[in-house]
């Protein structure tokens, strides 16, 4: 079978239609690769998804509940952030559309439907979050978990730099194509490493692919609530017996690189990966060595197993 090959489908899963790709040989151990809030599986590098292909693995992506082309959840209600942050402020409840778990479960069931028992998670900020549920609540089905500029949920580590939170506040001048691609490439560049700028080239394709891929404001909304309202898991992390590997940038502004030492120090006998200059992205400089960081530390830790 070529290496390369793709295929891509949709498919109805803990009651959300899921679409999915899959690249490399089948007969591999599949590598799975969660991304965060509002970013469809076009998020993911394309020299990332080949280098794991190219080092042994069926690669499976997906895009998560109301991002990319799944389901948009359009009957559930878009929240009021300001409102919701008030409340919360005041110590107030407030009930998401759905919660991280929801998210996880439709991961799990669409692990079920493609009949793969086991997988090696690889989950990017919110699909950190996501991929520490799966290792929590389905730890047999996590042969190895890689949380990526992540966090725990524990609520009195560093906030969102100031900086970052107006730009992220901020809305499309209208919802005219230039102005969404004006406005996404803006919020790409000020989360960005700076050590690692990326190309206006690089960064003009990459929006367009998560734009073209499909972005949805209420379902961005959702998910961010689900984020915002999800328990501190640490004490559960402190229970896992998985390989865990945790990378994270020193230069992270949208999440702190308080939240990747927290999520390691959680975790019993995990390795921290911490690198200087990166922020909350995955520059083009760093995807060789963050790649080869997840292989080695499967192979280390699992060798013939993995």
């Amino acid at each position: 079978m070529n290496n390369d090959s793709k295929r891509e489908d949709r498919i109805n899963v803990n009651g959300v239609d899921i679409a999915y790709q899959l690249h490399g040989d089948p007969s591999h151990p599949t590598l799975l690769l969660i991304h965060g809030l509002s970013t469809p599986l076009t998020g993911w590098p394309s020299a990332m998804i080949k280098r794991f292909v190219a080092a042994g693995y069926q690669v499976l992506l997906l895009d998560n509940r109301d991002v990319g082309r799944s389901q948009r959840l359009d009957h559930l209600p878009s929240p009021n952030m300001l409102w919701v942050i008030l409340k919360l402020k005041l110590g107030m409840s407030v009930k998401a559309p759905y919660q991280l778990d929801d998210m996880m479960q439709d991961v799990v069931a669409l692990l079920d439907a493609l009949n793969l028992p086991e997988v090696h998670v690889v989950g990017a900020s919110m699909g950190g979050m996501i991929a520490q549920l799966m290792a929590i609540h389905y730890p047999l089905r996590v042969k190895s978990l890689t949380s990526i500029m992540s966090t725990t949920g524990y609520k009195k580590l560093p906030p969102i730099d100031k900086n970052i939170s107006r730009v992220l506040m901020q809305k499309p001048a209208s919802s005219d194509y230039k102005d969404r691609m004006d406005y996404h490439i803006k919020k790409w560049q000020v989360i960005g490493s700076p050590n690692y700028p990326s190309s206006d080239t690089y960064i003009n394709e990459y929006v367009d692919s998560i734009l073209q891929r499909g972005v949805s404001t209420k379902g961005t909304l959702r998910q961010f609530l689900a984020i915002m309202v999800a328990a501190n898991r640490q004490d559960a992390l402190a229970k896992l017996s998985i390989p865990s590997l945790v990378i994270h940038g020193d230069r992270d502004g949208l999440v702190n690189v308080a939240g990747g030492k927290a999520t390691a120090e959680a975790i019993p006998n995990a390795t921290l990966k911490i690198y200087p200059g990166m922020g909350h992205d995955l520059p083009v400089e760093l995807i060789e060595n963050i790649v080869d960081d997840i292989v080695f530390h499967i192979n280390t830790n699992l060798g013939d197993r993995a």
